[in-house]
């Protein structure tokens, strides 16, 4: 399994993404914000961090990226892509996900770990966990907020496109304790917290954020 993380000026979880990565047992293929292939990945993590200083919207001047073209062509394909934190930010703005990301309710930035509940079990990143299942994982963002119309969120709810919801105290003002989504395929998926900094409980709350990264490989070996 070769899984492409991408770097762009001002990213800070691309180190940590490849480290999710190998632990799953696969190979973490460094990709650069100016390249213009995905050097064969099977996969590809768009990482957390400032892309671009977050200058204009967070993600909008990330979106335009060189290697980001690559990546809206491969997923349309098919080709499984996560955005995590900043990253969904991105995927978002590239329209590869609905709906966006604006400014936490309390404008405050929040940091602390936090509970999810799993919601969809079927996508390329999830199939290793169960469904309803609680998974505790690092949250760390100023403009995480969930946002979108009333007929986007609907459409989500009803074809069971909400894939992590916030459990407990809602942190950021997210519509419908939304913590994370996924296309209508099931290969594109984002979410504000942080999975790869839950992929060993000596250096992160727990490692039930291994699983993302473990479910890619079964999704890998199958197709």
């Amino acid at each position: 399994m070769r899984v492409g993380v991408i770097t762009f000026p001002g990213t800070l979880d691309d180190v940590d993404a490849q480290r999710a990565v190998r632990y799953a047992d696969g190979e973490a293929v460094p990709l650069w914000h100016g390249d213009h292939d995905l050097k064969g990945v099977d996969a590809v993590v768009v990482p957390g961090g400032f892309s671009y200083g977050d200058y204009l919207r967070c993600g909008a001047i990330a979106r335009f990226a060189p290697v980001m073209q690559e990546v809206i062509e491969a997923a349309n394909k098919g080709m499984p892509v996560l955005g995590i934190c900043n990253g969904f930010q991105i995927l978002a703005e590239a329209h590869l996900l609905p709906g966006a990301l604006v400014r936490n309710h309390k404008l405050h930035f929040v940091c602390r770990d936090q509970w999810l509940k799993v919601e969809n079990t079927s996508t390329a990143w999830t199939t290793r966990y169960d469904k309803g299942a609680e998974i505790l994982v690092p949250l760390k963002s100023g403009e995480g907020g969930y946002q979108a119309d009333e007929d986007t969120l609907k459409e989500l709810e009803d074809n069971n496109r909400v894939v992590f919801r916030y459990v407990g105290e809602n942190p950021n003002g997210s519509r419908n304790n939304i913590a994370g989504i996924t296309n209508a395929k099931g290969n594109v998926v984002g979410l504000m917290p942080h999975p790869e900094h839950a992929i060993d409980a000596l250096t992160g709350p727990t490692d039930d954020g291994l699983g993302m990264f473990l479910s890619l490989l079964d999704s890998v070996v199958k197709a």
